[in-house]
């Protein structure tokens, strides 16, 4: 419960990463292969960012919560 399960696999090229929570409460974030290691690594960072702050049980349309977390980035880096 409330494991990370973190998966390499080939996506279309405009989709970095993605993540889907089940039903044991467990997230598994999907990261595509055919990115550079650099950019997994701030692939992964993302998803973990929308794990951390509850995004996936926000009332708030993916828009939103999209816009929000990349402006709480921009802020810190």
């Amino acid at each position: 419960m409330n494991e990370i399960f973190i998966r390499l696999i080939s996506m279309p090229v405009g989709v970095r990463a993605f993540t889907i929570p089940d039903a044991d409460g467990n997230y598994n974030i999907y990261i595509n292969s055919r990115l550079s290691a650099e950019q997994q690594k701030r692939s992964l960072y993302h998803e973990k960012m929308h794990i951390q702050r509850d995004d996936f049980y926000k009332d708030t349309s993916a828009c939103a919560i999209e816009r929000n977390l990349q402006a709480l980035l921009c802020q810190t880096a």
